[in-house]
């Protein structure tokens, strides 16, 4: 009997521990001291999120407590509605985006998104409004009539094909508007489905090298009035250009672009942000990526407007000098 009391008293011990255990490492946890596993919403497969994304995540992953798991999505305006419901905590947007989420403008129009925060700027993503030399398209004028996809419903690629088209005296009536994802796009432009597609991310972009692999490809360009009335009246653009050579175009095509982003929610520990943002912009040298030469805490804070930086980002850029 003895013997099984003691047994009994054991085995009692041994559960209260596990449950004390148990409950520090969660609260270790949600404080930030802990290690956490957080979701990064970055695109699709053919944009330049994804694979950014994934060289981030890692390094966020090995030189901080956060495990970072990144994940496809539709990008910027669905990204910024996962993160309103809580479904994630770290984001790419196209700043333009962004600022309409926390403004409650355009697709989030009467419904502002309250718990983000700008982490930092990245890099210039392009407006490429792609075609083939076979398609007889060569100005945004010749696109009224044409099958042309426009972008994912509610993405930042359709604003910027809307924007750009207003500025042309086009509207979405005027062509026959496919709302396809990047690789969808240039599927379609290859199997002669659509005649173009715009295509907003950072050059090059995967799915438009792909389509330049068995097609002469022409990325459309914006005259020099045209983009200073679509920057006047938008300023979240900034003039851009593509260099020669790019998907073997021949000649540098003069463009616009806006500047994806890192948004994160609100409610992310301090701490943990400012080591998240440290591990990125202190290990650049181990991204891979075209991109990767843009992220410089120099310019990080550039673009973000009146968007609201998160405190534990904003001291790692104090201790940089940089501020907005």
């Amino acid at each position: 009997m003895k013997k099984f009391h003691k047994c009994f008293l054991l085995v009692m011990i041994l559960t209260v521990t596990g449950i004390i255990t148990a409950c520090k490492d969660s609260n270790e946890g949600a404080s930030g001291s802990g290690n956490q596993n957080l979701s990064l919403l970055t695109g699709g497969t053919g944009g330049t999120y994804y694979p950014l994304g994934g060289q981030i995540g890692k390094i966020i992953s090995d030189k901080t407590k956060a495990n970072i798991t990144p994940q496809t999505s539709g990008a910027s305006a669905e990204n910024m509605e996962t993160l309103r419901v809580g479904e994630a905590e770290i984001a790419f947007s196209q700043t333009d985006i962004a600022a309409y989420a926390i403004e409650g403008t355009e697709m989030f129009d009467g419904k502002p998104i309250d718990n983000i925060m700008a982490i930092s700027s990245l890099y210039p993503e392009t407006v490429q409004i792609v075609t083939t030399a076979k398609s007889g398209i060569k100005s945004i004028e010749d696109l009224k009539g044409k099958k042309v996809s426009v972008g994912a419903p509610g993405s930042g690629a359709y604003i910027n094909a809307m924007q750009i088209l207003e500025i042309h005296g086009l509207s979405e009536k005027d062509i026959k508007g496919q709302n396809l994802s990047f690789d969808e796009s240039t599927e379609g432009i290859q199997a002669g489905n659509i005649d173009a597609a715009f295509i907003t991310a950072g050059t090059p972009t995967g799915a438009v090298e792909a389509l330049s692999v068995q097609n002469d490809i022409l990325v459309l360009p914006i005259a020099d009035d045209k983009i200073q009335a679509l920057v006047k009246k938008y300023p979240y653009y900034a003039e851009d250009t593509i260099p020669s050579g790019t998907y073997k175009i021949k000649s540098e095509v003069k463009t616009v672009a806006v500047k994806a982003m890192l948004v994160v929610t609100k409610d992310l520990d301090e701490d943990l942000v400012y080591e998240m943002t440290k591990a990125v912009y202190e290990n650049t040298d181990q991204i891979t990526h075209a991109k990767g030469k843009f992220l410089t805490a120099k310019t990080a804070l550039e673009g973000l407007g009146d968007m609201e930086v998160h405190p534990g980002a904003a001291k790692y850029f104090k201790e940089k000098g940089v501020s907005k």
